[in-house]
């Protein structure tokens, strides 16, 4: 039974985040994924940079099962609340609050609205 848990914890490597980007200076793709934010990998094609951080994943949940180390858990699977406590400079907060007001907006409502424009373009 353990090793299927094993096998089945090291197969969740394709459940993680990963990100594939061209790299101008090192003139090759990089894949990263973000549940392992130390780990990358280079090569000549996307399909390649995907393939060997994958398996470099594997290895490092097999590795961590074998230690007893705790599996970060996939992105798409964490649980969030939608509540965010930010901290702001005093002059910052200050600065939100007028722009909010003048748009007659709750400082949360503004702030919202700002990340959904920011990350929409």
């Amino acid at each position: 039974m353990a090793a299927k848990k094993k096998q089945a914890d090291a197969s969740q490597a394709e459940h993680y985040t990963y990100r594939i980007a061209w790299s101008a200076h090192d003139s090759e793709f990089i894949a990263t994924v973000v549940e392992f934010p130390s780990l990358s990998w280079f090569a000549q094609t996307r399909e390649s940079a995907l393939d060997g951080l994958t398996s470099v994943v594997e290895e490092v949940l097999r590795d961590m099962l074998a230690e007893g180390e705790e599996i970060p858990k996939p992105w798409d699977e964490r649980k969030f609340s939608g509540k965010l406590n930010l901290r702001l400079g005093a002059e910052l907060h200050k600065k939100v609050a007028l722009d909010a007001a003048e748009r007659q907006e709750s400082i949360n409502s503004y702030i919202v609205k700002q990340l959904g424009q920011a990350n929409a373009g």
